[in-house]
């Protein structure tokens, strides 16, 4: 597989023609059988095993989240006009996103269709469409309008989750010129959330949400204390017209989080399979085997940054107890798993970090456990280095002894196929 997939930029097919042939991920990626939530989903309703309820208002928005096992409670609402459908987007009419832990469902009040982005473990992102129409039932698969920001640098480079902060004018527009953001568990607080609406409060912590931007081109400015600890939403659109009149401040956290470290899992993987590769067409060259040092230096070099994403490594702190306006916050952890005394990766602490046990949950990812093994090897003797206490170094300083304690135990009772070395 080939990290750079320039090919999957352009939408000429002669571009696909010109890229390598095997094994290459821009062929790969548009032509492989995908094994996400929406592909599955989607032979249930072929084989007539599922059906989906199609309403006056929403569509099938309730009855896929229903299928998909996705919270209403994680509904964000964004109102810059980032989308397919971006020109029914506007801050009086923001579009709605839900999500778990391998699918997101994006509504566009109007929209023509359902907006579907599903976690393949192996090839990552897969984006499809789902028609709002009770007489068309069928999830279409969108390739390069989509790839070209959801793969691209703010993406790492993979198919992979974007949440940007922007800042965005009453009719919905972004102002680039005043710059923007990605935005993940490590971006500054007062750097989040700009063109988005957050629910909840936060402290004497800012950030850029809730507000319009007002001043000329380049010169940009949002009020951040009228945008501050808003709870209630109904001044700014009517709130009626979504399944929740909330834009959860702790769904927002926790999938900044999410859809960083699957961009994570994504990248290692596509460089691992690369290095592998490399290395099986140079040994059948030269007529030798075994591991090559530079593969090995490959594959750490590939892993190392998930293994501090992992553990939250450049998460930024919280600076005040953040409470959000949903039950999603008390929902999530229960998606488990638990061990025997209820505790989770999915604790959350939301005090002075995200976790309340900083090993992150998508640990349990059918991605993570997808890894070519040489990553899951390398993986697990590095958990076990940070995890003994082994390794010193800053990145990990965050550590306590009871948090290593605890994230063993927690994982012995969760993972019992992932043995720390």
């Amino acid at each position: 597989m080939r990290l750079v997939i320039a090919a999957l930029l352009s939408v000429a097919t002669a571009a696909l023609a010109s890229a390598p042939k095997s094994p290459d991920v821009a062929t790969e990626y548009l032509t492989a059988t995908m094994d996400d939530p929406i592909a599955r989903l989607q032979k249930r309703l072929a084989s007539g095993d599922v059906k989906l309820r199609y309403e006056p208002q929403g569509g099938y928005l309730k009855s896929l989240l229903r299928e998909l096992n996705i919270l209403s409670t994680s509904q964000m609402l964004v109102f810059s006009k980032t989308s397919l459908q971006f020109d029914l987007i506007a801050p009086e009419t923001p579009r709605a996103l839900y999500f778990n832990e391998s699918c997101w469902v994006g509504f566009v009040q109007g929209g023509r269709v359902l907006e579907l982005m599903a976690q393949d473990p192996v090839y990552g992102a897969v984006f499809y469409t789902l028609a709002q129409s009770p007489n068309q039932l069928k999830f279409t698969r969108q390739t390069y309008e989509c790839l070209q920001c959801h793969q691209s640098p703010l993406t790492q480079g993979v198919p992979g989750h974007v949440m940007r902060s922007l800042y965005v004018r009453a009719d919905g527009r972004p102002d680039l010129s005043a710059g923007s953001k990605v935005t993940t568990d490590e971006s500054p607080f007062e750097e989040r959330w700009g063109g988005w609406y957050v629910t909840g409060t936060h402290g004497k912590q800012r950030h850029l949400g809730n507000e319009i931007a007002r001043g000329g081109d380049g010169q940009a400015r949002l009020d951040t204390e009228a945008g501050a600890n808003i709870t209630d939403l109904h001044a700014k659109f009517d709130t009626t017209a979504y399944l929740t009149p909330n834009s959860d401040i702790v769904a927002l956290l926790v999938a900044e989080h999410q859809g960083h470290l699957q961009n994570l899992l994504t990248r290692a993987s596509y460089l691992v399979r690369d290095s592998l590769s490399d290395e099986e067409q140079l040994n059948t060259a030269l007529k030798e085997t075994g591991r090559r040092e530079s593969t090995t230096r490959r594959i750490h070099s590939a892993c190392e940054p998930l293994v501090k994403g992992l553990f939250y490594s450049g998460e930024a702190p919280l600076k005040a107890k953040v409470t959000g306006t949903t039950p999603f916050a008390r929902q999530f952890p229960l998606q488990g798993p638990l061990d025997s005394n209820g505790r989770s990766l999915r604790d959350l602490d939301l005090k002075t970090r995200l976790a309340r046990y900083p090993l992150s949950w998508t640990i349990y990812s059918p991605s993570f456990d997808a890894l070519p093994k040489e990553a899951r090897d390398y993986l697990a003797r590095r958990l076990g280095e940070v995890l003994s206490g082994k390794d010193t170094t800053p990145e990990f300083a965050h550590l306590t002894a009871d948090d290593r304690k605890n994230i063993r135990e927690i994982l012995a009772a969760t993972k019992p196929g992932l043995t720390i070395q």
